[in-house]
């Protein structure tokens, strides 16, 4: 797996904000922009978007007409070339669904996860039996060649938990998660102790939120804030529906869930408490 600096999905967004900003600066609006490149307008807005990969001959064409000076162009010209790499998952593309894309290539950017989950053990928790129990549950019935692809991604995506770069996570897990029964006494007691291990790992913070914290201010749902290295790129939040996913970037959000987060952490057990919870939870079974 690559280095957490070097995911083509973080370089695309910066390379498309970039750009965004320059345009402006330089008094363009999308229309100008894409009458120099000879593309439609749409163009211009899915490479703003990052939704869409810009070729570095294009980009070095609107860094020209932009005013950038040479230094500038080259580095960005670099990095679209960097955001046209592929990722790792591309190896697992028959198991991502469109919209996850996105959250995989940041994951992989991400120096920290704060993740919080109202339903289900956070996925990079999960073990391969919980994660196919939950699969056999989906409306849309899968084959067994289906349900393994998604269950080898899933398995490669928490091998960033030991990576010597190591991925951190601090997660709070509502006390449903770990109540409700996935797959059968078996599975789910092979889930909690799989907790209790990952709740002992230097990078992993585990917290609880028990039922008896009372009403909370994530009670709309689950979300994840994704933290980067680089003070260039800023935290996102994701939230994942049935069919599609939000990214929400913009600052005023992304400060508001992170005080969301923080009231958690202050509602939730402590990861001692936290510990001792999940150990009794896996005895009541």
């Amino acid at each position: 797996m690559a280095s957490r600096l070097s995911s083509p999905t973080v370089r695309r967004r910066r390379l498309g904000a970039e750009l965004k900003t320059l345009r402006i600066a330089a008094g363009l609006n999308r229309d100008q922009a894409a009458e120099h490149l000879g593309v439609a307008p749409s163009t211009i807005t899915k490479v703003e978007n990052a939704t869409s990969a810009a070729r570095p001959a294009d980009v070095a064409m609107l860094l020209e007409f932009y005013g950038v000076d040479e230094e500038r162009r080259e580095f960005l010209i670099t990095l679209a070339r960097e955001a046209r790499q592929r990722g790792w998952w591309q190896d697992h593309k028959k198991a991502i669904r469109p919209w996850f894309e996105t959250f995989v290539g940041l994951e992989s950017a991400a120096i920290e996860l704060r993740p919080y989950d109202s339903e289900l053990i956070p996925g990079l928790l999960q073990t391969a039996d919980y994660y196919r129990a939950h699969l056999s549950t989906t409306p849309i019935r899968l084959s067994a060649e289906e349900t393994e692809q998604k269950v080898a991604f899933r398995l490669a995506r928490q091998e960033q938990l030991a990576a010597p770069d190591g991925l951190r996570l601090w997660s709070i897990t509502n006390e449903a998660c770990i109540r409700r029964m996935v797959g059968g006494t078996t599975t789910m007691k092979a889930q909690l102790r799989h907790l209790i291990a990952a709740a002992e790992r230097p990078n992993i913070t585990l917290q609880i939120l028990p039922f008896a914290a009372g009403s909370h201010p994530a009670m709309d749902g689950s979300f994840v804030i994704i933290e980067f290295p680089e003070r260039t790129s800023p935290d996102v939040v994701y939230l994942e529906s049935q069919t599609d996913a939000r990214y929400l970037e913009e600052a005023d959000v992304v400060d508001r869930y992170n005080v969301v987060f923080n009231h958690l952490r202050a509602k939730a057990l402590d990861p001692g408490e936290s510990l001792r919870l999940l150990v009794q939870a896996e005895k009541d079974l």
